[in-house]
């Protein structure tokens, strides 16, 4: 017998692949590529906006900020006038919008919220009622809707000498909501501090309670303390601190009142505009999220015992947050943009003050740069937050 020959069979070598058929290879290429014709573009871009301005003798940088604004602001959160600079009075417009865009946004979760649930009620008129609110507020754009309420503020409302008083110190008119505050003191700030205190004091206060009711089953009567501590503590430093009582009370001289506070009817129009515009939209958000939750979490809850209002609050919301967190954060983002439609009813916010600051110094480039940083730092601090409470509110499965 012939010994057998093992017959090792070499795989044949593979050829070189070229490069513009490697999918890696091509896409670092197109990369590369794609980088640099955004790079050539900028530099274009740059350097044509640098040789016209140069070539107009058009003044550049940020030295504007300390020159004399000469230009009023009708309404301001801090002290300003004429004789300030601009730096200071982008800041006033910055304020008034960031007050704008919190409010709103407080005011529409609440009001969606509300008109969401409404749409999902049992009781055939009230969901009627959300029904219509939503598909007309939907379909009336946002600024045709400034302009309304515009107008019926200026052109329903009476005039300062005829203006409304519902009750004493409170006077409603074409010039604003004006009512009666109390007089500056010093006990005021320690008030201020005393509510920040209260409300880490119930942050807390709420981890601890949660953590005692999941080790031994005892629930704890939270609302009702914190409550006592929102209300006690600021009560207290306002009794240690002299328990002022003086009232600046405004009082019609001529043809405005002086004294008070006012809210004007530009910054009403406004937020009343944005907020019944934007919650249509959230409302929407909320109805799908609670839909999302399937009918057997219901049924179980309600077959515990459990009153409407604790299982909505307990088992479908939690549970329906996963669905509405995405969708409510960007009607936020669009909420603090839409802000910026201020300037065709004549409230002050940032893109206002920016645009008077442009028309006096000529400065366009510096002044629409300041609006496309002050609005993306906005945005990505509310995504921030959302996507910082969404990650919070997700469901682990243990």
């Amino acid at each position: 017998m012939q010994p057998k020959q093992d017959k090792i069979q070499g795989s044949a070598p593979t050829a070189a692949v070229p490069f513009y058929n490697d999918p890696k290879k091509r896409s670092i290429l197109f990369q590369i590529a794609t980088l640099l014709m955004v790079g050539l573009l900028a530099y274009y871009l740059i350097s044509n906006t640098l040789a016209n301005v140069e070539k107009q003798s058009i003044a550049t940088g940020f030295g504007f900020f300390e020159k004399e604004a000469a230009f009023e602001i009708g309404e301001s959160p801090i002290r300003y006038s004429a004789a300030d600079t601009y730096g200071r009075a982008l800041v006033v417009g910055f304020l008034n919008t960031l007050i704008v865009s919190f409010v709103g946004i407080v005011l529409t979760v609440i009001l969606g919220t509300l008109v969401g649930i409404a749409r999902l009620s049992s009781n055939w008129l009230i969901s009627k009622i959300a029904a219509v609110y939503i598909e007309v507020l939907q379909d009336i754009p946002v600024l045709l809707q400034l302009f309304f309420w515009y107008a019926f503020f200026y052109n329903v409302l009476p005039s300062p000498r005829q203006a409304m008083n519902p009750i004493m110190g409170v006077f409603l008119s074409n010039r604003g909501l004006v009512f009666a505050v109390p007089e500056a003191h010093p006990v005021f700030k320690y008030m201020a501090i005393a509510i920040v205190l209260a409300g880490v004091a119930i942050y807390f206060l709420r981890r601890w309670a949660r953590e005692r009711q999941a080790r031994t089953g005892q629930p704890f009567p939270i609302f009702r303390v914190s409550l006592a501590l929102m209300i006690g503590l600021p009560l207290m430093a306002w009794a240690f601190g002299g328990a002022p009582t003086a009232m600046n009370v405004p009082v019609l001289i001529g043809f405005n009142f002086i004294g008070g506070t006012n809210i004007s009817p530009e910054f009403t129009a406004l937020l009343l505009g944005l907020i019944l515009y934007t919650a249509a939209f959230v409302a929407e958000v909320v109805r799908a999220g609670i839909q999302s939750v399937s009918k057997g979490q219901t049924e179980a809850a309600m077959s515990l015992g459990l009153r409407p209002s604790r299982v909505l609050n307990l088992v479908i919301l939690p549970q329906a947050l996963r669905v509405i967190i995405p969708p409510l954060t960007s009607q936020m983002l669009n909420l603090t943009k839409n802000s910026s439609l201020a300037v065709a009813i004549g409230y002050p916010d940032f893109v206002s003050v920016a645009g008077t600051t442009i028309n006096q110094t000529g400065q366009a480039i510096e002044g629409v740069a300041l609006m496309m940083i002050v609005y993306l730092t906005l945005s990505l601090l509310t995504s921030a937050f959302m996507n910082w409470y969404n990650k919070k509110m997700a469901l682990v499965e243990r």
